[in-house]
């Protein structure tokens, strides 16, 4: 059993499609320190099939770079289960791939499955649904045992108010804990602050994928690129106070991986100054095609 990074990008893959910003503009040129990256997304393979972890705008690309993932037979493809971390649309639009009469199951948390519901542009799917509470073991294969766990995060933009809170633990997000023959995986796409009970779980993984979208808190703002900081957003940031990469240190687990980076952090490019200090506290940085053995 293995998992696999399809794609390890934030919103808007690297390149992002209309962007120049110092980071777009050496991967446009073709420098080969600018690694091009999807959205995020993985897969857990297995002998019974895969399991997608959300469904990036990218899907389809990926899907034709993943052999794993190629038809077995006429409109038979090896996915049978989605889960959903967040209704994020990148996470949920690639689900617009799966239609063409294929049935597969969609796991994910009440809020995350009434975004889906109240969504027409999903109905063509032929697709179950099945909302799981936090917290409820999963045997989704022979081999693989998954877990939904709500981590602090907020509502998809699309669905924002006025009042809506950027670190609530409603389950608008949530992370994994993927428990293989052999190890245990968390995967945390999204992650607005580190609390104590997240800690608790995933200290029980033995590798971590987490939530890498910004170096810095306001790197966007100052870059002109947003108006949000990372953690408005609902992203903590690698550094500053709180940040994730001095949590990661000190957790046990053998690996951990950042996923999730956004076009505009320098650690997306390799030999940076950023990329060294990651790499110095033992945290690598993820990449389309990453196999990960469970």
């Amino acid at each position: 059993m293995k998992a696999v990074v399809l794609g390890s990008a934030a919103g808007g893959g690297f390149p992002q499609w209309n962007c120049r910003c110092a980071n777009c503009a050496l991967a446009w040129a073709g420098d080969p320190r600018a690694t091009w990256r999807t959205q995020s997304s993985l897969a857990l393979l297995d002998g019974d099939g895969c399991v997608l972890v959300n469904a990036s705008p990218d899907l389809g690309e990926q899907l034709r770079k993943t052999t794993a993932l190629w038809p077995i037979a006429t409109r038979r493809s090896p996915i049978h289960t989605v889960v959903l971390t967040s209704a994020e649309i990148d996470h949920i639009a690639g689900l617009a791939h799966l239609r063409e009469r294929h049935a597969f199951a969609v796991l994910a948390l009440a809020p995350v499955q009434a975004a889906i519901a109240d969504n027409p542009l999903f109905a063509p799917l032929m697709a179950s649904r099945r909302t799981v509470a936090a917290g409820e073991v999963l045997e989704v294969t022979r081999e693989m045992r998954i877990t939904l766990v709500p981590v602090p995060g907020k509502a998809p933009l699309y669905l924002e108010t006025g009042d809506s809170e950027p670190a609530a633990l409603a389950g608008e997000a949530c992370g994994l804990l993927v428990e293989g023959p052999e190890r245990r995986l968390a995967y945390i796409p999204g992650c607005a602050e580190l609390t104590p009970d997240l800690a608790a779980w995933v200290s029980r993984a033995d590798i971590v994928l987490c939530d890498g979208t910004l170096f810095e808190d306001d790197e966007m703002l100052r870059m002109g690129l947003g108006e949000k900081t990372g953690r408005r957003m609902g992203h903590v940031p690698m550094t500053g106070p709180g940040g994730s990469l001095a949590w990661l240190a000190e957790l046990p687990a053998a690996r951990k991986i950042y996923i999730h980076i956004n076009n505009s952090n320098p650690v997306l490019i390799e030999g940076s100054r950023e990329r060294r200090h990651v790499e110095s506290a033992g945290v690598e940085i993820g990449y389309d095609g990453l196999e990960i053995p469970l």
